[in-house]
């Protein structure tokens, strides 16, 4: 059986990158969020942790509700693009 690469979408590349945004917010180096989930119960490596970052490793929901803990934040933040203010918000309308 031929394995195919696994593609990841567009909830994942925004994922991957929310988790890479909120890291580098929070001053974290890659090792320390893996050491954080790793204290938490679920290992993880940090070339894992830079794997899902650049969108290379799936990220499951085991590893989506971990790191959301390490990072302090729900694991919604990860997966949900973060509002933005459009004019008409901004005048009131």
């Amino acid at each position: 059986m031929e394995s195919r690469p696994v593609e990841i979408g567009p909830a994942g590349l925004h994922t991957a990158r929310a988790i890479e945004h909120l890291r580098l917010v929070r001053d974290l180096p890659q090792h320390q969020l893996a050491a954080r989930c790793t204290a938490l119960g679920r290992p993880m490596t940090n070339t894992a942790l830079s794997r899902t970052e650049r969108a290379r490793r799936r990220c499951d929901i085991d590893d989506l509700v971990t790191i959301a803990r390490a990072l302090g934040i729900p694991p919604t933040t990860l997966l949900l693009p973060l509002p933005s203010v459009s004019s008409d918000d901004r005048r009131g309308c």
